[in-house]
């Protein structure tokens, strides 16, 4: 089993939550690491607190998801700050916390543009790079909303349920390519970040309020070590969190319709 150890791993939404934690999980390990995220100073913030010694193998590469025109120049920056990139972790995106019909169109094309076309403009630029190397492994932070969907977050479990139709597709693809070529979806549930302040409302505005589901969730620095973990086995889909959200994948998946009524009165917000 492969240990991420003294690799090029490059980290988008690296200047909070999961992102951050990956961050500090993986800085601890001889990694060079290239952290993305509009925020250079959250960026710069984030590096400052990492091991004295492992600061020297990082670097900031700004960048904005919903800048589509500038994913391919970023892409290769990416590639040519240490030479080539083994571990791309495509966990940058934002949530939504509107109702369906109180959500305008616009809010639902940004969801779409941030969650799911940038994660697939950046995949486009960086597969060349990797088949040309004949490695690489492509790690897509989803949530548990890629397989459920609840009230409040359809634009975002619509945004989230096609990263799945994609990479699935695309796994697929690449095996006829190249074998070393892995990708992981891994699907969070209830993690203690600030996802929530960031949420979109209807009117395209943020939420500005922490959920209590969200509050009292999984600390980030243990949902980074489970992941990693699961990168390293290159699991092609994980599903981490609290047993409650876990299990309702397994409810939706197996018994549709007993999910189908739970939800309708679920608490998630």
């Amino acid at each position: 089993m492969p240990n991420l150890q003294n690799k090029v791993i490059w980290i988008t939404g690296a200047s909070s939550g999961i992102g951050e934690a990956l961050t500090y999980e993986l800085a601890e390990h001889g990694n060079k690491l290239i952290l993305s995220a509009r925020r250079t100073s959250e960026l710069e913030r984030v590096k400052g607190n990492c091991p004295a010694g492992s600061q020297e193998n990082i670097r900031i590469l700004p960048m904005d998801l919903s800048k589509s025109e500038s994913l391919q120049l970023i892409t290769d920056a990416a590639i040519q700050l240490f030479g080539h990139v083994d571990i791309v972790i495509l966990n940058g995106g934002i949530s939504q916390r509107s109702l369906a019909m109180e959500t305008q169109l616009d809010v639902d094309r940004r969801l779409m543009e941030v969650d799911y076309f940038a994660n697939v403009a950046i995949t486009k630029y960086i597969v060349p790079h990797f088949l040309q190397r004949q490695t690489g492994h492509i790690v897509v932070v989803s949530s548990v909303m890629g397989k459920i969907g609840t009230p409040y977050r359809s634009g975002y479990a619509a945004a989230k349920h096609a990263l799945h139709g994609f990479y699935d597709s695309l796994r697929a693809e690449l095996w006829k390519e190249c074998k070393n070529i892995f990708i992981t979806l891994v699907c969070p549930g209830w993690i203690r970040t600030n996802i929530t302040l960031h949420a979109l409302t209807g009117d395209g505005s943020m939420l500005n309020k922490m959920d209590t589901s969200t509050d009292r969730g999984m600390d980030a620095r243990v949902f980074a070590r489970k992941m990693i973990r699961a990168v390293e086995k290159r699991k092609e889909e994980v599903y981490i969190g609290g047993a409650k959200e876990v299990f309702a994948v397994y409810l939706k998946r197996f018994f549709p319709s007993v999910f189908s009524r739970v939800v309708r009165t679920a608490r998630v917000r």
